[in-house]
């Protein structure tokens, strides 16, 4: 039975398609626009769910927490923005789309998700059942099924297909069921598994998803991080705290704009700055301390003065400083 475009004489009426492009009435157009489209892509979820119950699949009610997650990671784990959007919207309107999950062969009463990592990490969040339907497959039609349903759904960005296809075949699933499972040709595959390789993985946890991140950044940056110094200056720029702030994709960004510099950036030095005022708040005085070095400042009318005074008593004072070194 056909399930694409259920709702596709409400979308696009039949009266509608007979007349020329321009000629056309505009409220078929808005319908595919903002709270319309969500409705209607809500409607259309419906339909399948109905056309799978006729079809014999039945949709239960399963405990989040007796879902064991599929062998086959296909996300960088991010608590985002998106994922508290789908934690309300189920919570407003219940789950509408449900998971597929397969009996676990080696727990009975428990079950493997295939795919819904999100809706039921959702559920588990809300403290609810997840809506699912529960179907005998094999590994390899998991596989398939896991990242057909992904790439329906544009879920996933470019570097999780990425290392998805590289950890399916690191588990020893063949390339055509690869390819299959991510609906791409042979050369983004070998792409695909270049990039995911070629990247060290600790780059690639700390950089997160990176969505809208296309592969053309991707295989820039795998080419950057070649140099052994290229890679140490990556790990040092990615440890600092301003690279931690950054958004997933922006530290994509950043990093590639760092290791485009010239040369090899100096490691941060510690330092602290002191300040305090001098004769009733006559002279403020600043002073900077690093590891290998210390810096004074004044500031006040007669600050030149008293510099060039004390610079005068340097001499003195630092054979005095000397001896209290040695006796202590």
């Amino acid at each position: 039975m056909a399930r694409k475009h259920l709702l596709n004489h409400i979308i696009n009426p039949k009266e509608a398609g007979d007349k020329p492009e321009g000629e056309r009435d505009g409220r078929s157009a808005y319908a595919l626009r903002g709270a319309s489209r969500s409705m209607l892509q809500s409607l259309e979820e419906m339909a399948e769910n109905s056309l799978r119950v006729q079809d014999g699949e039945m949709i239960v009610m399963l405990d989040p927490n007796d879902i064991d997650p599929s062998p086959y990671v296909d996300r960088i784990e991010e608590d985002g923005e998106a994922f508290n959007v789908l934690v309300e919207a189920i919570r407003e309107a219940g789950q509408i789309s449900p998971v597929l999950v397969r009996p676990n062969p080696e727990k009975p009463g428990r079950f493997i998700l295939v795919y819904g990592h999100r809706r039921t990490r959702a559920a588990k969040t809300l403290g609810i059942k997840v809506r699912a339907i529960i179907r005998e497959i094999e590994d390899l039609a998991h596989v398939v099924a896991q990242g057909q349903e992904n790439t329906a759904r544009a879920d996933l960005s470019f570097i999780e297909k990425a290392l998805f296809a590289s950890r399916l075949q690191q588990s020893g699933i063949d390339r055509q069921a690869i390819r299959q499972a991510l609906s791409i040709d042979n050369a983004m595959l070998s792409r695909m598994f270049s990039i995911a390789e070629g990247i060290p993985t600790d780059i690639l946890e700390q950089i997160g998803a990176a969505k809208g991140i296309g592969r053309d950044r991707w295989d820039e940056l795998k080419r950057l991080l070649l140099p052994p110094a290229k890679l140490e200056q990556a790990r040092q720029f990615m440890a600092e705290e301003p690279f931690q702030e950054l958004s997933s994709p922006d530290r994509c960004l950043a990093l590639l704009e760092e290791l485009k510099r010239k040369g090899r950036r100096a490691k941060p030095k510690n330092s602290s700055e002191k300040k305090w005022s001098l004769g009733e708040n006559k002279m403020s005085v600043t002073t900077k301390h690093a590891a290998n070095g210390f810096s004074l400042s004044l500031k006040a009318t007669d600050a030149d003065a008293f510099g060039t005074y004390l610079s005068g008593q340097l001499e003195e004072l630092y054979a005095e400083f000397q001896s209290q070194q040695k006796k202590g």
